[in-house]
């Protein structure tokens, strides 16, 4: 995993984008368009059920 900001792989085209740094304690995600306004912070378990709802939802 890496610990630098990119952009979500699940991000929309339509500026409405969200930013994603993951690391061994979870992960961070912000608001492209908002940095400003700081991050969610996500522990790993929870990082790991978000991506199964999400891969799941896209299916």
């Amino acid at each position: 995993m890496t610990a630098e900001w990119h952009k979500s792989s699940y991000s929309s085209g339509n500026n409405e984008c969200v930013e994603v740094r993951e690391y061994a304690a979870g992960a961070d995600v912000r608001d492209t368009q908002n940095r400003s306004l700081g991050h969610i912070a996500y522990s790993p378990d929870a990082w790991a059920a978000f991506l199964g709802k999400v891969k799941q939802s896209s299916r």
